[in-house]
């Protein structure tokens, strides 16, 4: 039985504040304000974001959709305090999924699962979700925020995105046309990006260094270095698809690296030769091979290991594409060759030695 005139339990009794919810959706409105574009000019709050794709441009569009999380790189998040950047890596991995395909991404949706729900830790998470969707061009048009008391233990919370982009018809990659011979060019990775990160937990823990330490191969700290966000390839790579029609093929090296990732783009009758000696790999890829012993190729269907995008082009179209890309900001790099591949063989093989 109740207490006498307590009239039973509440929401907020069981560990979800409404009010808090609500001024979380206050505090996120100028970010959400600062994504807007061409097919997106509407305010939060309705029970769907709307967009016009005829104000975008397209004519004759098909869409392209991807959905992707930050996964355990949140857990640095947490321990280390520091929520303002991984909105940008919650961005980064869905929208450098669709301009491989060729599409311009157009607008973007957040989901944000919380145990309890701090409304200027939540303002920070999507004030970085913000600031990714401006560097790709696309709007934030919606987004859900769950609080779950029971579900995630104290301090803990998740992200996954959606994304939607367009290409016009008949303009999107992979071409069918890839051939031996043609050149992969490879583009730089701002550093671990958002894979593998539950190695590299399991690594740090080995190290005994905190998250506070000084990095031992980089400016900063430990958190501050491995929370460095995933680069947005779209406006560069846009630009060049555009102004050059040469691109043939992209891929976005995330979980799985150099193996996974590019024969996902490849006719089952090409290899891509990679020359690992082309490789610049970052510090911190070093350290965290020697620091937790871990084997050269493991690197390498691991993490991206430096390369955080690769492009296939005629050997004639090489630098042509390139300047572009370098013009935009990237370092662009010739990576390896297009060559034949026998039946059952692996759609990657290597050539050369990766420096860690």
């Amino acid at each position: 039985m109740s207490e006498p005139g307590k009239n039973g339990l509440t929401y907020s009794d069981a560990g979800v504040d409404i009010d808090a919810g609500n001024l979380m959706v206050e505090k996120i409105k100028p970010h959400v304000r600062s994504t807007r574009r061409p097919g997106a000019d509407g305010e939060i709050g309705g029970f769907g974001g709307l967009f016009d794709l005829k104000a975008a441009g397209f004519t004759d569009p098909v869409l392209v959709a991807a959905n992707d999380g930050v996964g355990t790189k949140l857990k640095i998040a947490i321990d280390a305090g520091k929520h303002d950047t991984v909105g940008i890596d919650l961005v980064a991995m869905c929208v450098n999924d669709l301009v491989v395909q060729g599409a311009e991404p157009l607008f973007f949706l957040d989901y944000f699962a919380t145990g309890k729900l701090d409304p200027d830790q939540g303002a920070s998470i999507v004030a970085g979700i913000a600031a990714g969707c401006r560097d790709a061009g696309c709007a934030l048009i919606g987004g859900e925020t769950a609080e779950m008391p029971g579900m995630y233990a104290g301090g803990d919370y998740d992200l996954a995105g959606f994304a939607v982009g367009a290409a016009e018809r008949g303009q999107l990659l992979p071409a069918g046309d890839i051939a031996e011979g043609d050149v992969i060019l490879g583009l730089a990775s701002s550093g671990v990006h958002s894979n593998g990160y539950s190695l590299v937990r399991k690594i740090v823990a080995l190290s005994g260094l905190a998250w506070d330490a000084p990095a031992p191969f980089g400016d900063g700290t430990l958190a501050d270095v491995l929370m460095t966000p995933t680069k947005i390839y779209v406006k560069p790579l846009l630009k060049a698809i555009r102004e050059t029609g040469k691109i043939k093929a992209l891929a976005h090296i995330t979980g799985g690296g150099f193996p996974e990732n590019i024969p996902r783009v490849l006719p089952k009758h090409l290899a891509a030769e990679i020359d690992l000696d082309a490789i610049k790999a970052p510090a911190v890829f070093s350290w965290l091979a020697k620091t937790g012993g871990v084997a050269a190729n493991e690197m390498l269907r691991t993490f991206n290991c430096g390369v955080g995008m690769i492009a296939v082009v005629k050997a004639e179209d090489a630098e042509k594409v390139a300047s572009i890309l370098t013009a935009e900001g990237e370092t662009v790099f010739t990576l390896g060759r297009m060559v034949a591949r026998e039946e059952g063989a692996a759609g990657t093989i290597y050539k050369g030695a990766l420096a860690l």
